[in-house]
């Protein structure tokens, strides 16, 4: 299968000496959903912004798309993919269809009010599209970050806790609709969340990262025989309390 991501050898040491990324590498496919996963700290963030280029690695490389994403071709690659988090801010002052509108334009998007109105309506946001985003719940503005990050149908999508604030029923919605359109365009997605549940149900493979490092991966199953346990979330509690020194039984 063809590659759309590679992290070669990242490593990222800030100016406090901490490690945040220990020199991995790893590479996403072309239509998979890769998960990754690890304790609070364990460099998953920081692993993000360097594959989106918005971090500088300390040494190593990232390619996106076949194109090195802190080189001459980076805007190039950056038009093609697309991020939504749950922990970036919107501008506040904009109302939802005027954020929406302002990222079509940075994503030259041709049929932009089609493709708003389409995602608004997907996503349940026009009861809300004149609302200033500093009005807007928690819930409110995921939607609105997750429709502004599917404008460009981008061919690599970043997801960060894309449904951390969203009711049980809109993060069911989000992940059926992200399934169904992975599917229908190849679309290649990076997965992070403290759902496991949802990282078992979503994610074709997990890579695990703990102090930097990758320590398992393959599908939630290995992962959950490598680091043992007796599903993923267990496998997780295991790592985290092992570093706290906790009694992990088993």
């Amino acid at each position: 299968m063809e590659t759309v991501v590679e992290a070669i050898d990242l490593l990222k040491v800030f100016d406090d000496g901490i490690h945040a990324v220990d020199g991995i590498s790893f590479k996403m496919k072309k239509g998979e959903v890769l998960g990754l996963l690890g304790p609070n700290g364990a460099g998953k963030t920081t692993t993000m912004h360097m594959l989106l280029g918005l971090t500088t690695p300390t040494s190593g490389r990232v390619c996106v798309l076949d194109i090195d994403i802190n080189g001459k071709k980076r805007a190039e690659a950056l038009q093609r993919v697309n991020f939504s988090s749950s922990y970036v801010s919107l501008p506040y002052s904009l109302t939802v269809v005027e954020n929406l509108t302002v990222f079509s334009r940075l994503y030259r998007i041709k049929n932009r009010k089609e493709k708003i109105a389409e995602l608004m309506d997907i996503f349940g946001l026009n009861g809300i599209r004149n609302e200033p985003t500093r009005r807007l719940s928690s819930g409110q503005i995921t939607r609105v970050s997750l429709a502004k990050s599917l404008l460009n149908d981008p061919e690599v999508l970043f997801l960060d806790e894309p449904t951390a604030s969203l009711d049980p029923d809109m993060a069911d919605r989000t992940r059926t609709l992200l399934r169904k359109i992975g599917k229908e365009r190849g679309m290649s997605m990076l997965y992070t969340s403290h759902n496991m549940a949802e990282m078992e149900e979503i994610c074709d493979r997990i890579i695990f990262l703990n102090h930097g490092k990758i320590i398992a991966e393959g599908r939630s199953e290995d992962v959950v025989r490598s680091l043992g346990g007796t599903s993923l979330e267990d496998a997780f509690l295991k790592v985290a309390r092992r570093e706290r020194g906790e009694n992990v039984g088993g």
